[in-house]
């Protein structure tokens, strides 16, 4: 049974990965930064994030298995990081409202002893309601999306502005278990190990 390391800091990240293997594995927070300005497509993006985050955490490990993960929300074209402040949260919820957003996460696997990496990517369509100026600025006022990608959380309060999700909802919440899992068979980590 390898050892799994989950090279992120996001609480959801690590409550969905519990939902496959319990609470068998460490986390180590990546020093990596993501730059969303970087010239390439939104899946490039997210998969080039995720290999860099997890290669950040596997130099430092002689054995385990890494994964990185980043996600982003994508609208127009437009890649949605966080916001870094209350005005471009407001900014960025009157942009999606009444839309339709991608959520695009990106995940690498990489066994640290083999040196052996592996990426993939997911995308779900999300459609949001119309929000009213008070509804946003009360959402904003919980500090809720200040360090959400597109400035709203799919599974806390911001469920409440979602009217339809078309594709896998664990990518909308930040890690995509499908295709989590498909990766860690490739390198021969099977979920059902771990009790």
């Amino acid at each position: 049974m390898k050892k799994i390391i989950l090279a992120s800091g996001s609480p959801r990240r690590k409550e969905l990965l519990s939902l496959l293997i319990g609470n068998n594995f460490e986390v180590k927070t990546s020093a990596y930064e993501e730059d969303n300005t970087l010239a390439m497509s939104p899946k490039d993006l997210v998969l080039y994030h995720s290999l860099e985050k997890g290669r950040d955490v596997a130099k430092q490990l002689p054995e385990g298995v890494v994964i990185g993960a980043d996600t982003v929300v994508v609208f127009d074209g437009q890649v949605l990081g966080k916001p870094r402040n209350e005005d471009e949260a407001r900014e960025m919820l009157n942009k999606i409202s009444g839309q339709v957003v991608d959520i695009i996460s990106g995940i690498a696997v990489i066994d640290s002893a083999t040196k052996k990496e592996l990426g993939d990517f997911e995308i779900t369509k999300v459609k949001m309601k119309q929000m009213s100026a008070g509804e946003i600025v009360d959402y904003i006022k919980t500090g809720e999306p200040m360090d959400k990608a597109g400035a709203f959380a799919v599974q806390d309060r911001g469920a409440v502005f979602i009217e339809k999700i078309d594709g896998c909802y664990f990518n909308a919440v930040g890690l995509p278990l499908f295709k989590l899992n498909n990766l860690l068979n490739s390198l021969g980590v099977s979920i059902f190990e771990y009790k």
